[in-house]
């Protein structure tokens, strides 16, 4: 059950950058700032996801639970590629392979 609290986190984290980014697109000045739903949206995830961060720390060690945040990337990597059409590249993906060998070996 930790463990996909801290997948949620994880993802309601990159969800959080997604809406931020899509919301930058749409403005066109400092006015147009107040007036972008994915703003809102975008911040509302990212304090969501705090709040998931900081009751998981009852539950697991920061030394673990902190670098864990690492799987943000693995799903950002996803939601551009999926959403924005972003470009997935060999590089990239033996990126993200190594964060999730190091989530791996820090969940033992």
């Amino acid at each position: 059950m930790i463990w996909l609290a801290v997948l949620a986190m994880t993802l309601i984290g990159a969800l959080g950058a997604f809406f931020l980014k899509q919301g930058m697109d749409r403005v066109a000045g400092l006015g147009s700032l107040l007036r972008t739903p994915q703003l809102y949206a975008g911040s509302a995830c990212y304090l969501t996801g705090a709040l998931f961060n900081i009751l998981l720390l009852r539950h697991l060690d920061y030394s673990v639970l902190y670098p864990m945040t690492a799987v943000t990337y693995v799903w950002s990597m996803g939601l551009s590629a999926a959403l924005l059409e972003e470009r997935v590249t060999r590089q990239k993906l033996i990126g993200v392979a190594a964060i999730l060998l190091g989530v791996v070996i820090l969940s033992r």
